[in-house]
């Protein structure tokens, strides 16, 4: 009995180093936020501010409003596509098999291994030939055909753990491809939905890369605004904390709200591989 109790002291003492150890950034950026800009010093680093300030949230939220924006109309579009082209995909590759999926499949598991910085180049001279470079769309477009790979992985191992008996029954009686699609496969799929969608979601928000590369000056996503807020000759550093919680925001209320839809899809589709 006192070793069991010596077991559980040892292993919540040992979660709850992990946990301090993992927040203390947190608490950095949070005190660093609220602090006047003449207190933000390297050896005032772990001190709590004398008084609270909430400036620099509002000149952050001035600065990055438009690439807030921005990143808005980036993700959601980006999102819905490439979840719903991902379903499709993953709801013919494991059900609809025909001759030469597995092979297809493959092909498309390849684009996950391939690095951003390999495909830029043609990737920029593609988007400038069909107009989308430096525009929104265009980067809608990037982030749709590379998170087609993920999804489709995703959704195949999910729609896996679907009956085959429930899809031929809704062909007997009389429901096509689409119908299928739409009335049987969508439906149990919710979870698997909202696993891509929180996937996707975070990625193309939080992703700099692409958006450095494709957009420049009022375009730009907020992950390269924020990177410009550090200003030319001094550093605002209270300013850059505040911006840095407010561009985390949003996925951050995403994992709050759907964060166990999360991980009750990711089980749902481990069922089958």
């Amino acid at each position: 009995m006192a070793k069991l109790r010596i077991g559980t002291v040892v292993k919540y003492g040992l979660l709850v180093f992990i946990s301090i150890l993992f927040l203390t950034p947190v608490y950095v950026i949070i005190i660093t936020s609220i602090k006047p800009l003449d207190q933000v010093s390297l050896s005032q680093m772990w001190a709590l501010p004398t008084a609270i300030d909430f400036s620099s949230y509002k000149m952050a939220f001035e600065s990055l409003k438009p690439n807030l924006l921005n990143s808005l109309y980036l993700v959601i579009p980006a999102t819905l596509l490439s979840a719903l082209l991902g379903a499709m995909n993953g709801y013919i590759l494991s059900k609809w098999k025909f001759k030469g999926s597995d092979l297809i499949f493959t092909f498309i598991l390849f684009g996950m291994f391939i690095p951003y910085q390999s495909i830029l180049i043609p990737m920029i001279q593609f988007l400038r030939n069909i107009g989308l470079y430096n525009t929104i769309p265009g980067l809608v477009l990037v982030h749709v055909v590379y998170g087609l790979p993920i999804t489709t992985l995703m959704f195949r191992n999910f729609y896996a753990s679907i009956p085959d008996e429930m899809i031929e029954s809704a062909q007997i009686d009389g429901a096509n491809f689409l119908g299928v699609f739409k009335n049987i496969i969508v439906p149990l799929s919710i979870t698997g939905f909202v696993v891509v969608a929180i996937w996707q979601f975070t990625n193309i928000w939080n992703e700099f890369l692409f958006a450095v590369t494709i957009t420049t000056g009022d375009k730009q996503p907020v992950m390269v605004a924020l990177q410009n807020l550090s200003g030319s000759q001094i550093v605002q550093w209270n300013v850059q904390m505040a911006g840095a919680l407010l561009a985390a925001l949003p996925t951050l209320i995403v994992y709050i709200f759907l964060g166990k839809y999360f991980v009750r899809g990711l089980l749902a589709g481990s069922v089958k591989g």
